[in-house]
């Protein structure tokens, strides 16, 4: 089985930018659809994007659409979100997940199979 591990997150003040990375191992990577999802204190966990193993950018969620930008380098097993003009409620903690077509809190976006461990980002305003 593929496992993920998640990186990049940390403090910033609000209006400055991250780039979080998931690492993957074993050679299945390149063929997975991959996603990004987060999970803020008290609220349910939320897909932010989804792209597929060729690439294909699928989805974004209006909370972040224009603002946070997905992207993979297969020869790296490594799929990254580049977060911008972050906000104080991007707050959460960010996890990638292998991911299949379908609905996912409500939105026809990708379901995930199994999460890293995540990574912390915070924003202060």
């Amino acid at each position: 089985q593929v496992q993920l591990v998640e990186s990049g997150g940390g403090l910033v003040q609000a209006g400055e930018s991250l780039r979080l990375s998931c690492a993957a191992s074993g050679p299945i990577f390149n063929s997975l659809a991959m996603g990004w999802f987060r999970q803020a204190p008290e609220k349910e966990r939320e897909v932010l994007s989804c792209i597929s193993d060729t690439d294909v950018i699928t989805y974004y969620a209006d909370s972040v659409k224009g603002r946070f930008t997905i992207s993979r380098d297969n020869d790296k097993n490594t799929a990254y979100l580049q977060m911008n003009s972050l906000k104080p409620e991007d707050t959460a903690v960010y996890y990638c997940a292998p991911v299949t077509r379908g609905y996912y809190g409500g939105s026809y976006s990708c379901i995930p199979d199994f999460f890293g461990q995540g990574t912390q980002v915070t924003v202060s305003s």
